[in-house]
């Protein structure tokens, strides 16, 4: 099912990149952005970020009310999909000028006992389908010679963690994907660029504290600071509007010639 909410004026034309409207914070008037599992954390905070800086914001979620209640708020569009199904990429907009993937799910098991199906699915959601959706919304951003693709990697993408055999591979295929745009997508104007933040203060990420609370015998307070973030310089999650900093930071104005990186928001976690 797909829902959509339009909004109530259109959107500007484009504006010649680094020129930008003399307000900074509608640096991408005029702009079209489509940021998956905009609904919650990460890609909520995003959809904020953009729709703020001017850009029209294509929403795309599984969760119905959480997207439309997000696209009035915003006066976006929402699609409301599974990103488990790839062929629903061909229900998106494909005219976009910002795509920035950021849909993902975790499990949490060794190896040998990882269930397979559920290894796919995240591999599906998580490194397939931003593949889809970059093969659809790539020629448009070629003809009109600018566009900006940001991947929502992890410090899971640069570094393993024992138990996240099937996230840790998603992240790291995401980081590949991300250079080889990047490369082939240079000469068009358009750049694509991975932000890898270590843990963020998600609904994903309070539910793993919960579960290894649990699991160790120990307060929550003790996995974020002993657990989580032991090979950390930061002590502290991540709020989900740092990232979303960062992505917009990636679209704007003067960041032409960053291209094909990685930009980590670990609290030093690389650093060790």
């Amino acid at each position: 099912m797909q829902t959509s909410r339009t909004p109530d004026h259109e959107p500007a034309p484009s504006p010649a990149d680094g020129a930008g409207p003399s307000s900074a914070d509608r640096s991408l008037a005029g702009r079209t952005a489509l940021v998956t599992g905009a609904a919650s954390g990460i890609g909520l905070a995003c959809a904020r970020a953009l729709a703020a800086a001017g850009a029209h914001v294509h929403i795309v979620d599984k969760s119905a009310e959480a997207a439309e209640r997000l696209a009035g708020e915003l006066g976006a569009t929402a699609w409301v999909v599974d990103l488990s199904d790839p062929e629903v990429v061909e229900t998106l907009p494909a005219d976009v000028d910002i795509v920035v993937n950021n849909a993902g799910l975790q499990h949490i098991a060794p190896v040998h006992a990882f269930p397979p199906e559920r290894f796919t699915l995240i591999q599906r959601v998580m490194v397939e389908t931003p593949f889809r959706i970059l093969r659809r919304t790539l020629p448009g951003m070629y003809e009109r010679g600018w566009g900006r693709v940001v991947n929502i990697s992890s410090v899971h993408g640069l570094r393993a963690s024992p138990y996240k055999a099937a996230y840790v591979t998603a992240k790291h295929a995401l980081e590949g994907l991300s250079k080889v745009v990047a490369l082939e997508a240079a000469e068009h104007g358009v750049t694509s660029n991975c932000v890898s933040p270590g843990y963020v203060r998600t609904p994903l990420v309070e539910n793993q504290i919960a579960a290894q609370a649990l699991t160790h015998g120990i307060s929550q307070e003790e996995v974020v600071g002993k657990v989580m973030l032991e090979r950390s310089a930061v002590k502290s999650l991540i709020e989900p509007a740092d990232v979303a900093d960062a992505v917009l930071w990636l679209c704007g104005p003067r960041t032409g010639h960053i291209t094909g990186t990685s930009l980590s928001m670990d609290g030093g976690w690389t650093a060790n």
